[in-house]
């Protein structure tokens, strides 16, 4: 907001030249046009005993009739008189001629006026309704300063100057302006935020990275109030303006794509994917998972993201989806909006056991392999089983050396598995044989000829990004041993093996490179080294051009960068060198003073500006005239909640399988029953009731 804006803001009442002499009948904020025995009374009530003077230098006492050049300049002389008064102040009730022009303007101490009667009746049911407690800090102060406009000139004048207050005056460190948070300050706050770190931990932050929270002017709860009007300020218009700002990325961005869904104005489907990721998909994108766990929004939305793995074997994110709920429709449109962002499907489609993700899968990606997550079931067997056979490590190590293996053939796997079922007496277990019989869509071996299907073997990747899980090959020491034959023809540098290493994973097997090695092969043939291992598979010279959609804002921050370069560079030179030191803490005296001297303040508002906050995150906050979207209702979906994932029937009863139970009353044992409900104890009062 301008310096102009401030003084002429609507946010202040205006009066007409008929008002006027009421307005000088009355110094307080929202006064009445005339005096009242209440009022009176009022005041009387409120008013100490004692006065306070501002101990201030007599040449900075405003006196009556002292003029200025302009407004400006002398609400500016009033700001800083009641800076060194230790008292803060406010712009307050003003009056104009016909042309508009201010013929009086009141700037009042901010604790000036009277605290609005509120009715609260906290046992009534009807009529009043309860208000939160109000922290309003006015107490009927009259120090005040009135400006007249000198007529014929641009200039104003002291037309009243009341120095007394009836309350104690504060420290200096303590006022409102001295708090007030500058533009990097505020920036921190709000980056900080984005890092999940609250307004509380900010502030330790920064007084740590000062040196000491007495170089840190604001308090801890001036950033907890930033946060509050940073959401005030947001409101319910987050929808509409994520949209807009996709929007403005789709049209400035090169080669961004954005896709939304709306019904009956409420945001029900996103996806977008940037130029970047659109480039590891072409190269990576053969196999992809994507997994709906993340719910850690306000609304609860869906978040999923679809990953692949590059040629450094790390976790790619090649698009991003939010969806208000999943049902099959809107996980339909997600795969149909991926589909028409990338131009081709997938090889092999990588997701957890959700029946509604099955069938969209098959119905959308008509020519891809749909693969269930290895972690996820793994993860379940705990729940399916017996304590003391999930405890036995025998059987795990053997399980999972089992179901991960990603050389053994099929029908070596059900002969194992088999084996195994029996010796431990699981052939009847449900579980087991479920998967067993769903046994071609999650063990590795029945996917053995989809080129590099051995990548990925779970959606932990889009869970977390630095779990990874890779199979190192060893020979098996069972009643099986693995054998693998090799061919090769050295001439030609032609290469055969069974074990298919290279078809499942993109790089030549132990064995292969065993065997080039006896036969003097001393080079892999170019045929064996794919493009998506290379590492110019994305040319270096290939630069993700990001266009900034508002050139004047990138420019600005451009300079605010250097300028904060320049300073520390000059401090590092500078720093233990006490006579130069105080030459430049001298120098940037003086560069404040000469621009301070026509930078008039813009107020002591309380609340962030929208100004301000759209520069904060750099976003445009829609007018409610332009809010055609609006949030989703919160909604308990499938999966993880806020915090953790929503529990299912099953694994309650197995969590609390493992909790000790209290001892029952009715039959002395520990059991989860209680006096009331102790099976014992009714069956014994039952008989008896009988008998």
């Amino acid at each position: 907001m301008s310096n102009s804006s401030v003084i002429d803001s609507d946010l202040y009442s205006s009066m007409s030249e008929s008002e006027e002499e009421d307005v000088e009948n009355s110094f307080f904020e929202g006064g009445e046009s005339s005096s009242s025995v209440h009022d009176a009374q009022y005041f009387d009530d409120i008013i100490r005993e004692h006065v306070y003077k501002p101990d201030v230098p007599v040449q900075l006492i405003p006196l009556k009739g002292l003029i200025f050049k302009s407004l400006k300049l002398a609400i500016k002389m009033y700001y800083e008189y009641a800076e060194i008064g230790g008292f803060d102040v406010r712009l307050s009730t003003q009056s104009r001629f016909d042309n508009k022009i201010i013929k009086k303007k009141h700037v009042i101490c901010n604790r000036g006026g009277k605290q609005k009667k509120k009715s609260c009746d906290t046992l009534g049911t009807s009529g009043v309704r309860r208000k939160r407690h109000s922290n309003s800090r006015a107490i009927g102060c009259q120090a005040k300063i009135i400006f007249e406009f000198v007529y014929g000139t641009p200039d104003y004048k002291v037309f009243q100057f009341d120095e007394l207050h009836n309350h104690p005056l504060e420290k200096r460190s303590d006022l409102k302006k001295a708090r007030q948070m500058s533009y990097s300050e505020k920036e921190f706050i709000v980056r900080a935020s984005t890092s999940k770190i609250g307004p509380t931990m900010a502030h330790k932050l920064r007084a740590s990275l000062r040196g000491g929270y007495e170089f840190v002017k604001p308090k801890v709860v001036d950033y907890k109030n930033l946060r509050r009007d940073i959401n005030m300020v947001i409101g319910y218009k987050d929808a509409q303006m994520i949209v807009n700002t996709m929007n403005d990325y789709r049209a400035h961005y090169p080669n961004y794509s954005f896709e939304f869904n709306y019904q009956d104005d409420v945001l029900d489907c996103m996806f977008w994917a940037d130029e970047m990721e659109k480039a590891y998909y072409a190269e990576f994108g053969d196999v992809i998972s994507f997994d709906a766990t993340f719910r850690t929004n306000k609304y609860r939305m869906v978040f999923v993201p679809f990953t692949a793995i590059d040629h450094h074997k790390k976790s790619v994110t090649v698009g991003s989806g939010f969806l208000s709920n999943e049902s099959i429709e809107s996980y339909s449109w997600l795969l149909k909006a991926f589909l028409k962002t990338h131009g081709k499907e997938p090889t092999l489609v990588l997701t957890d056991q959700d029946a509604a993700i099955k069938q969209v899968v098959e119905n959308v990606f008509r020519n891809s392999k749909h693969r269930l997550c290895m972690w996820h079931i793994m993860k379940n067997m705990k729940k399916k089983i017996s304590d003391d056979l999930f405890t036995n490590s025998d059987f795990r190590k053997r399980f999972s050396k089992l179901v991960w293996d990603i050389n053994m053939k099929p029908d070596v796997f059900e002969v194992k598995w088999g084996l195994l079922m029996k010796e431990f007496n699981l052939e009847d277990t449900r579980w087991f044989k479920d998967m067993f019989t769903i046994r071609d869509s999650w063990i590795p071996g029945y996917f053995s000829d989809i080129p590099m299907c051995g990548l990925m073997k779970t959606t932990s990747r889009s869970e977390n990004g630095w779990e990874v899980y890779i199979v190192q090959h060893s020979n098996s020491k069972s009643d099986f041993k693995n054998e693998f034959k090799v061919e090769i023809k050295v001439e030609e540098k032609e290469i055969n093996y069974s074990c298919e290493h290279f078809k499942c994973m993109g790089v030549l097997c132990r064995h292969a490179f065993t065997i080039m090695m006896r036969c003097g092969v001393k080079e892999i043939p170019k045929m064996y080294i794919l493009k998506g291992w290379r590492k110019d598979v994305i040319s270096i010279n290939y630069r993700f051009s990001y266009v900034q959609s508002d050139s004047g804002d990138c420019e600005n921050v451009k300079l605010v960068n250097d300028s904060y370069y320049s300073f520390e560079s000059c401090l590092d030179i500078v720093r233990d060198d006490k006579k130069r030191l105080t030459l430049f803490a001298e120098k940037q005296q003086m560069l404040l003073k000469e621009f301070e001297s026509d930078y008039i303040s813009p107020g002591l508002k309380s609340k962030t500006d929208g100004e301000v906050v759209c520069k904060l995150l750099g976003v445009t906050i829609p007018i409610p005239e332009e809010i055609n979207i609006h949030v989703p209702e919160v909604q308990r979906n499938k999966g993880s909640g806020i915090k953790k994932k929503i529990p299912c029937a099953g694994e309650v009863a197995y969590e609390n399988s493992k909790k000790e139970h209290r001892m029952c009353s009715g039959c002395g044992k520990r059991v989860p029953d209680n006096l009331r409900t102790c099976p014992e104890r009714v069956g014994a009062a039952k008989s008896a009731k009988d008998s």
